[in-house]
């Protein structure tokens, strides 16, 4: 039988390279070998955009769209909304019986990220959304969980949850394994890629735009003059082109370092690669944006598979802790 995994995005609205060198390329790479869950975190996007609900709808469509654009195949990986499945909600109130405040509170992620919004006073279900996670993770028996370094706190917090529980109740939740993703650094070389800071070059973004946008790279600061020997290690521009023009890499290393190829040369060559890349995505999201009733289907299917599988779940979660009263 195959293993599973759960994988997903909150829904804020158009997903960028960041998310695909972190999770979307291993996704598509993954979804044939693995029963693959993958979330749209409404519920979560909620702890911050709470006041903003009216978005929430499209950014959940653009989410899909992009999941369909670079090659999510809904007949073998099951894309739902977290919302419309209330196994998880339910598994969320259970599991926060099992979790001190102040663990919440000292969760280096929250921490960073409350930093980042200027939060001074913390709603509950932003302090407490990694306990929302710990029940999205679990209401399928995820085996393996792809995040990044910087989202491995949550993870661990989730498997506490089902050591805790297994070891109260039984063996009934599966304790999962984090499969650690690369993380893409802004074109400024310093954060990871975001919408929020920084400049994020979007899957669905027009060729011209990406072009514009590798423009204001970041380059080797101590590089004056075209000709003079370059640094590609301390280059993001040299970062992005190992990444997504790998053929072209080993050669602009060398001719980079000789002083034979100018930053101004090197970026245009660099948004020629990504456009390439990017086109075949662009298309096929161009289909979707037309086509939303079938995003809506397969949403709507999606998530009732969701349900089916967190109907099991929970029912085996209330067998464990005796509250199937009338079972």
């Amino acid at each position: 039988m195959k293993k599973t995994i759960l994988t997903g995005d909150r829904p804020t609205g158009k997903l960028h390279l960041g998310h695909y060198v972190g999770s979307l390329q291993s996704r598509v790479a993954l979804q044939h070998e693995y029963d693959t869950f993958i979330i749209i975190a409404d519920v979560q996007a909620l702890t911050t955009n709470w006041d903003n609900p009216d978005q929430l709808a499209g950014d959940l469509h653009e989410v899909a769209m992009d999941y369909l654009a670079v090659g999510i195949d809904p007949s073998v990986a099951t894309i739902f909304v977290q919302s419309m499945v209330p196994q998880i909600a339910e598994l969320t109130i259970f599991y926060s019986m099992f979790v001190p405040v102040n663990v919440l509170r000292h969760n280096p992620t929250i921490k960073t990220e409350a930093a980042q919004k200027g939060y001074n006073d913390m709603n509950y279900g932003f302090l407490g959304y990694p306990v929302s996670q710990a029940a999205d993770i679990t209401f399928c028996k995820a085996h393996l969980v792809p995040v990044g370094k910087d989202q491995a706190p949550h993870l661990e917090l989730t498997r506490q949850i089902a050591r805790r529980f297994n070891s109260l109740y039984g063996e009934v939740l599966v304790e999962p394994d984090a499969m650690i993703q690369p993380l893409l650094k802004d074109l400024d070389g310093n954060t990871k890629m975001s919408k929020s800071i920084g400049i994020a070059i979007y899957l669905s973004e027009p060729a011209d735009e990406v072009l514009r946008k590798v423009k204001t790279a970041v380059t080797d600061p101590a590089r004056i003059r075209k000709d003079d020997p370059g640094h590609p290690k301390v280059c993001t521009v040299f970062a992005y082109q190992k990444e997504f023009n790998k053929s072209f890499a080993p050669e602009l290393e060398k001719i980079c370092k000789k002083g034979e190829i100018g930053c101004v040369e090197c970026k245009k060559r660099l948004a020629a690669a990504l456009n390439e890349m990017l086109e075949p995505i662009r298309e096929k999201r161009t289909y979707y944006e037309s086509h939303l009733d079938e995003v809506d289907d397969i949403l709507q299917a999606g998530t009732q598979r969701a349900i089916s599988v967190g109907a099991q779940t929970l029912a085996e979660v209330k067998e464990a802790m005796k509250i199937d009263y009338f079972g």
